[in-house]
């Protein structure tokens, strides 16, 4: 079966962690064992891996963000240099475009030309990617969004961690900044989805009330499983899918579970199992499956440490249609969850 993940950070894996994602796995593990930073020697995710798991279409990155709240969330000095580092990652996803690895997906005639050939030789046809920015502060100003678009952009979230130039995030608690809802009216009027990942509750609320396009979250998990600002509230959740939006439920446990234990280290007990426990929340909220997918976020600045404990590779997402299906989910409702929801909301938002 055609898997969807809706988050993978591959461009800031090669440039940032330095990693050949031409390499197999167990190379670029060797070649990072013995480092410090956690998540080296443990990655998960690389082009075969995606491959081998069926994952013919992910949703990658672009993303560099602006230093908040004195520095408790590093990150770069000017929106200049955020938008320079966003182009310096899109540069590797065109290298990889030109080598024959990848192929860049921008509108409906791409998206089901790749399905087609996809479907015809998985073995061989390049990677579909769509391409998306974590936070916005790689977008200087509105007037910019056209230049993007060009670039194939289709999906922006507003922020990350902390305040961005748009808006708060992550454990920053507030709303939209001032140069907010111009960047919204920009971005809905070039036909770009809003990715509501990140946003801070008053935001995730004010950004709902200015923005008039498709919404999706491309990588999030149920606050009401595991309590947290990061994590999507019931409320938020029946918010989207009355908005046709779609949810890509994250693989970082301490998204997932309260059991993560950060000082042990311990994913014990955390498996792909408790992944399902919030697809299976968000499609018994919104009575339907039209509105849970997934979204992992593996390799995200963590490796296989904090992973779900029986997952080695992106490959193991192959697991999770047997675990719906255990669970009384029909074929359609596993096809809807593992690709189908985010092929419509493409469809549509793209239409």
């Amino acid at each position: 079966m055609l898997i969807v993940d809706s988050h993978l950070d591959i461009a800031h894996n090669a440039l940032e962690w330095d990693r050949d994602l031409l390499q197999p796995i167990a190379e670029i593990r060797e070649a990072e064992a013995g480092m410090a930073q956690k998540g080296r020697g443990m990655n998960v995710v690389n082009f075969a891996e995606l491959r081998r798991g069926g994952i013919g279409l992910f949703f990658v990155t672009v993303h560099s963000r602006l230093a908040s709240m004195g520095n408790r969330f590093p990150g770069v000095r000017t929106q200049d240099i955020a938008y320079a580092r966003c182009k310096g990652e899109l540069a590797y996803y065109r290298l990889m475009e030109a080598r024959g690895v990848l192929r860049q997906i921008r509108d409906c005639a791409e998206l089901d030309a790749h399905l087609v050939e996809w479907d015809n030789d998985p073995k061989t046809t390049p990677l579909g990617f769509v391409l998306s920015m974590e936070g916005a502060d790689g977008i200087v100003a509105p007037e910019q969004v056209a230049e993007w678009w060009d670039e194939g952009l289709r999906i922006v979230s507003l922020c990350h961690y902390g305040v961005s130039a748009y808006s708060h995030g992550t454990q920053a608690p507030g709303g939209l900044t001032a140069r907010g809802r111009p960047m919204l009216e920009a971005l809905g009027a070039a036909g770009i989805i809003l990715d509501v990942s990140h946003l801070a509750e008053q935001a995730f609320w004010e950004a709902m009330e200015v923005f008039n396009g498709p919404v999706v979250a491309t990588h999030n998990c149920c606050r009401t499983l595991c309590d947290h600002d990061r994590q999507l509230d019931d409320r938020q959740i029946k918010t989207l899918a009355q908005r046709g939006g779609v949810i890509g439920t994250a693989m970082d446990v301490w998204m997932v579970s309260p059991l993560w234990d950060p000082a042990a280290m311990d994913n014990t007990g955390i498996t792909l199992e408790t992944v399902v426990d919030h697809v299976d929340h968000v499609c018994q909220l919104t009575e339907n499956s039209r509105h849970a997918a997934i979204g992992t976020d593996l390799d995200g600045g963590f490796g296989k440490e904090q992973c779900p404990s029986d997952l080695d590779t992106i490959a193991g997402l192959r697991k999770i249609p047997a675990i719906l299906e255990r669970r009384g989910y029909s074929h359609a409702d596993v096809s809807n969850i593992m690709h189908g929801n985010w092929l419509r909301m493409l469809h549509a938002a793209w239409r």
